[in-house]
């Protein structure tokens, strides 16, 4: 295997917004950022993006942007920032009947059972049923549907946290079908040259068509250079993975959502599986999910973490990225540091230089 050097993305946000910041992640080691498309556009972007731009360019490197779509991934809508306790009971409703909690009341004068309101997807509402088990945010919440009306689901909260607008809805094992591209994602992939772009993340990739059909719309914008990085994110793309690593330019393995479609303890294997197959297909792949989540509030990572990271990279990851810990957390050049100190770590010791 030919010894190269280990990808590096952050992830924008407002951590990092500033070109100083920027700039110390990249003297850290950072080769790339991320942008999050699920509920923003690159033009609103803008200042990110330059500020990432004039950075690398200070720093003499070429700077690579990936955009994450929105696809087909479901998503809370509109609402404000609420806290769900173990043991109480809340209200599921479609978005396009938001009920507002000051009257309690929908677009149809239904009255709600409860205060506690959560939008979702009229996808997601359309097949809901009773006793089905409903994950929030990565699976940090979980809730158990007690009963369905034409209005409205109400649930029982299993495990509670806080829920803020536009994080992930996963219903367990139910597959929700989705068009792989929204028309916000077209939005952005037409403005994708213009910014720069290089590579675009495509979430819960199924099979390769789905890919066939994402570069065919890169083409037509006249964005063929634009890298296609497949995410792993079910046991669907798991399933299909020899259709979909000929179409990917890069396998993005998931933890997030891969996590949320199995017990957790199975995830390891799945990983392991993934590479393996990217492997015999001599295909690149990155790894990303809690690399350093707790360096979101603390400035030194668990042994934990870079024992991850390190066994990531010594197995064969091309590239490693961080989300919330760059995005969000309290030391964005700290994360990059580790992360990258601890991949040349993997390396050296894997080509015999440690």
């Amino acid at each position: 295997m030919e010894e190269t050097k280990t990808q590096v993305y952050g992830t924008f946000g407002p951590s990092c917004k500033s070109r100083e910041v920027l700039k110390e992640m990249i003297k850290a080691g950072m080769t790339g950022m991320r942008l999050n498309l699920s509920h923003t556009t690159l033009e609103k972007s803008k200042e990110y993006i330059e500020n990432y731009r004039l950075a690398a360019k200070q720093q003499k490197v070429i700077p690579q942007i990936l955009i994450d779509m929105q696809g087909p991934e479901l998503r809370v809508g509109d609402m404000d920032e609420i806290t769900l306790n173990q043991g109480e009971e809340i209200c599921f409703v479609s978005v396009e009947k938001v009920v507002h909690a000051e009257d309690g009341i929908s677009n149809e004068d239904e009255k709600l059972p409860i205060e506690k309101e959560v939008p979702l997807p009229p996808a997601v509402m359309q097949v809901i049923n009773s006793g089905m088990e409903v994950l929030l945010d990565d699976g940090k919440i979980r809730v158990r549907i007690q009963g369905v009306t034409k209005k409205y689901a109400k649930a029982e909260v299993l495990i509670g946290g806080i829920l803020k607008p536009h994080k992930s809805v996963k219903i367990v094992d139910v597959n929700v079908e989705m068009p792989i591209l929204t028309e916000h994602d077209l939005h952005n992939i037409r403005m994708a040259k213009e910014y720069g772009v290089t590579a675009l993340m495509q979430p819960f990739v199924f099979s390769g068509e789905d890919l066939k059909k994402v570069r065919k719309i890169l083409w037509e914008e006249s964005a063929e250079h634009i890298q296609i990085f497949a995410k792993i994110e079910n046991r669907i793309g798991v399933d299909n993975l020899d259709n979909i690593l000929p179409e990917a330019d890069l396998i993005v393995i998931a933890r997030g959502d891969l996590g949320n479609d199995m017990p957790l303890w199975e995830l390891p294997v799945i990983q392991k599986k993934i590479e393996n197959s990217c492997k015999k297909y001599g295909k690149p792949y990155m790894v990303v999910t809690q690399m350093l989540s707790s360096m979101e509030q603390n400035p030194v990572p668990t042994r934990a973490e870079v024992s991850d990271i390190f066994h990531a990279v010594y197995h064969g990851a091309k590239a490693v990225m961080v989300t919330g810990e760059t995005a969000v957390g309290k030391y964005p050049a700290e994360v990059i540091r580790y992360l990258a100190n601890t991949a040349k770590e993997a390396l050296d010791f894997k080509y015999g230089k440690v």
